[in-house]
């Protein structure tokens, strides 16, 4: 496989972000984009799967637009809209119309987080039509024969109001994502932190630690990001406590209780 794209495009991802396969997910998103088929990524906060489709856009070479949903996404945001400049009215694609019309990787992260009717727009694009309706212009777009809709979801973090309906689950073939295994894991966190193996063996030994913790309070686990983080701060000669109170423990918790059950976890790797 190629090490690097060259486009001139500023959506295509030119040199290969680093990802560690861990079961069949590369196989199963090559054959779904092969059969023009919608992906849904679902796993924990911080687990790969942004990396992921970056990973893929690069080794499918085909340009990547990213959407990080949140709750005043409006379906225009995404779409288009008519725009004044120099006393002209003038219409602007939205993320996902570009996508569309370029043949790109269209990737909505936390896409439950938006509001509903951005959901209702991209129900056409998961089926055969392929198409975008573009009311404020009455047309309707053909996507592009290259074009792939990916969306991403945390299950376990969703609440009742804001999980995804089924009638947006069934459009999607569904890929789930969780944290590797330690050997897997500690070889990323020595890659992507640039810190030796046993820095990054004891970093994921930690995060096991507090993952079992975690129906004791804590409302994620310490995510594979979040120990890249702390990697990246140690390897900056932050010391190993004070890089993992700082990456970890802050970040997943403002309860004193359970910083001081993170802090007794962390002394006891000392």
């Amino acid at each position: 496989m190629p090490q690097k794209n060259v486009s001139k495009n500023p959506y295509t991802i030119n040199d290969e972000p680093f990802y560690l396969d861990t079961g069949d997910e590369i196989r199963m998103f090559e054959a779904a984009a092969a059969a023009r088929l919608p992906v849904m990524l679902k796993g924990p906060t911080g687990c790969g799967k942004t990396r992921f489709v970056e990973h893929m856009a690069f080794r499918l070479n085909r340009p990547l637009i990213t959407v990080a949903c949140h709750e005043d996404l409006f379906a225009s945001d995404l779409v288009g809209r008519y725009l004044l400049k120099d006393d002209e009215t003038i219409w602007a694609d939205g993320p996902l119309t570009r996508a569309v019309r370029m043949g790109a990787i269209c990737y909505l992260d936390e896409v439950v987080e938006a509001r509903k009717d951005t959901t209702v727009v991209i129900h056409p694009l998961t089926d055969n039509r392929r198409t975008l309706s573009i009311d404020k212009k009455g047309e309707v777009l053909k996507a592009h024969p290259d074009f792939l809709m990916v969306i991403s979801y945390n299950p376990g973090y969703q609440s009742v109001l804001k999980d995804m309906k089924q009638s947006t689950r069934q459009r999607f073939v569904a890929l789930t994502f969780d944290y590797p295994d330690a050997d897997d894991e500690s070889r990323i966190v020595a890659v992507e932190g640039n810190v030796d193996d046993d820095t990054a063996a004891k970093l994921v030994t930690l995060a096991g630690k507090i993952r079992n913790i975690k129906e004791y309070g804590l409302t994620e686990g310490a995510s594979t990001r979040l120990l890249i983080y702390a990697a990246s701060l140690i390897r900056m000669g932050v010391a190993f406590k004070s890089a993992c109170n700082a990456a970890l423990c802050q970040p997943l918790t403002d309860d004193d209780r359970l910083l001081e059950t993170l802090t007794d976890l962390i002394d006891d790797l000392l």
